[in-house]
């Protein structure tokens, strides 16, 4: 359960460390820091904290969510990984919700889908779960992400199958579904035919 900030006052009193400068000072070591490892883990541990709401606003005010967003275009898996993992976290929130759709958010999650990392991907469906909004939903179930779901929800990974099942029963129409279905069936049967070219080239 989280704890209300007059509560977390009296708890950690005056002489523990503040937050917000702590909070600071993992900011800066992220962005000062060139070694891989080390980004790594300051990245997880902002993660941690995006858990806890009495964090958010110092959150908000140090940028802490934009420097998630930015880790999901970099090439390193982990930060990649970690970054949409404090996304996932902070995002339940109004105001941290708002922030990362009018930000980009929606289509830097999407492109996580294709991630090799099975924690990636499951941390990525979630986030667009939480992002959706009567506003924001056209733009997250679009067609190529309904597609992708309908994969993840026929494989026999059973984490990753049941998560996207919930997806589509939740937030997809029964309309978006059967078009998705119907790309499926063109896209395999594009395949087959240039299956069948390429080995009609090489028997010729």
């Amino acid at each position: 359960m989280f704890s209300s900030k007059d509560y977390l006052e009296r708890k950690t009193g005056p002489d523990d460390v503040d937050r917000f400068h702590y909070l600071q000072a993992l900011v800066t070591e992220y962005q000062d820091t060139e070694e891989e490892d080390c980004k790594q883990q300051v990245l997880a541990n902002l993660a941690n904290f995006a858990y806890d709401p009495i964090n958010y606003d110092f959150m908000r005010r140090l940028n802490i969510l934009d420097l998630f967003l930015d880790s999901l275009e970099e090439q390193d898996e982990k930060l990649v990984e970690f970054g949409l993992g404090g996304l996932c976290n902070a995002c339940l929130d109004k105001k941290n919700k708002e922030h990362i759709l009018r930000n980009g958010g929606v289509p830097l999650v999407i492109k996580c889908l294709s991630s090799c990392s099975e924690e990636t991907v499951m941390s990525a469906i979630t986030a667009l779960m939480y992002l959706i909004t009567p506003k924001s939903q056209a733009d997250i179930t679009i067609l190529p992400v309904v597609e992708c779901m309908l994969r993840f929800a026929a494989c026999p990974n059973t984490r990753l199958s049941n998560l996207a099942t919930v997806f589509i029963e939740d937030y997809c129409s029964a309309h978006q579904v059967e078009e998705a279905r119907k790309f499926q069936k063109q896209m395999a049967h594009q395949q087959l035919e240039h299956t069948a070219s390429a080995s009609a080239f090489v028997t010729s």
